[in-house]
C-alpha cells in the first residue's frame, strides 16, 4: 500500500489542483505498479502554514509561490 505525501504552502492550490494531484499521483503509482495498485494507494496532501516554510533562507507564502510560478512561466 502506497502512501504518498505532498506538502505545498497554505492557500497556494486550489481544491480542484488538489483533486488533480491526487488522480495524476494515482495514476502515475498504477502505471509503474499496475492496476491491483488503484485501490489501495493513499496520497495525502499537506498544507503548511504561510511563513512555516521557508527556501534560500526566505519564507515561503502564497504570494510568493504564485510569484515564483508566474516567473518561471
Amino acid at each position: 500500500m502506497p502512501l504518498v505525501t505532498i506538502d505545498v504552502v497554505k492557500d497556494v492550490f486550489t481544491s480542484e489542483q488538489k483533486a488533480e494531484m491526487i488522480t495524476k499521483v494515482t495514476d502515475t503509482m498504477v502505471e509503474l505498479e499496475g492496476e491491483a495498485l488503484r485501490g489501495v494507494t493513499w496520497v495525502r496532501i499537506v498544507e503548511v502554514e504561510q511563513g512555516d516554510w521557508g527556501i534560500g533562507g526566505q519564507l515561503l507564502t502564497a504570494r510568493a509561490v504564485h510569484e515564483m510560478a508566474s516567473a518561471a512561466a
